[in-house]
């Protein structure tokens, strides 16, 4: 098993933590990744895009004129597609472009994005961070004694609470820097953003927190 330091907000190490080679150390699978990343981005889609057909723009209903001996081309309709104000020839109209994956695949895509990252070098596990209130100064801080500056970096909490919500509140206004919620150990599901394989490989450094390491691991390592 791989072994990575724990470190404090001060950036200090406190620690160290193994991390389980079936997670954390896998043969990543690209096209699961792939599969995983499209549809994410699919489902993100709101799929609202609508225009209006010939039938269906006001107006129209009278013939412009004589079919013959006017000396113009014959035409039924005002809104015919190929007139000022006409309707649309194969507009888009709302449809859903949700996709999905199994649970299998899913957890393949998580751990192959895991093991990416970590044979980069690029997790860091700290051992928490939290704050009483929301204050931009001090994630500041934090990231320059974790020496991030300047880096895309991935915060991953694991659940929702107030001090954890305080730390994305202040992350908020900070460039190249994202802190999601893993999960919600109340009943509600709002604002919670999940580990998702977009974020971890859109982002440099990925930061977990101690707790939340052995969370991934319990869920990804089940077998189910």
């Amino acid at each position: 098993m791989a072994k990575v330091d724990v470190i404090n907000s001060n950036g200090q190490v406190v620690g160290a933590i193994e991390l389980k080679d079936t997670v954390f150390n896998i043969e990543p699978n690209m096209d699961v990744m792939y599969r995983y990343v499209d549809m994410q981005l699919s489902n993100a889609r709101s799929g609202t895009a609508s225009t209006l057909t010939r039938a269906e723009v006001a107006g129209g209903g009278r013939k412009p004129w004589a079919q013959k001996h006017t000396g113009r081309a014959r035409a039924g309709s005002s809104r015919s597609p190929i007139w000022r104000h006409g309707g649309v020839t194969f507009g888009p109209k709302p449809r859903d472009y949700d996709k999905s994956l199994n649970k299998k695949m899913k957890k393949l895509a998580l751990k192959s994005a895991l093991s990416v990252r970590l044979r980069e070098n690029n997790i860091v596990v700290i051992d928490d961070i939290k704050f009483d209130t929301p204050r931009t100064k001090q994630m500041k801080e934090v990231i320059e004694k974790i020496s991030l500056t300047g880096k895309k970096v991935l915060f991953v909490l694991p659940f929702k609470n107030e001090e954890y919500h305080n730390v994305k509140l202040s992350a908020n206004n900070i460039p190249k820097v994202k802190v999601i919620i893993a999960d919600n150990p109340n009943q509600g599901k709002m604002n919670i953003d999940g580990l998702n394989v977009f974020d971890l490989i859109n982002n440099e450094k990925i930061v977990l927190t101690k707790e939340l390491v052995k969370k991934i691991e319990e869920v990804l390592d089940n077998g189910k």
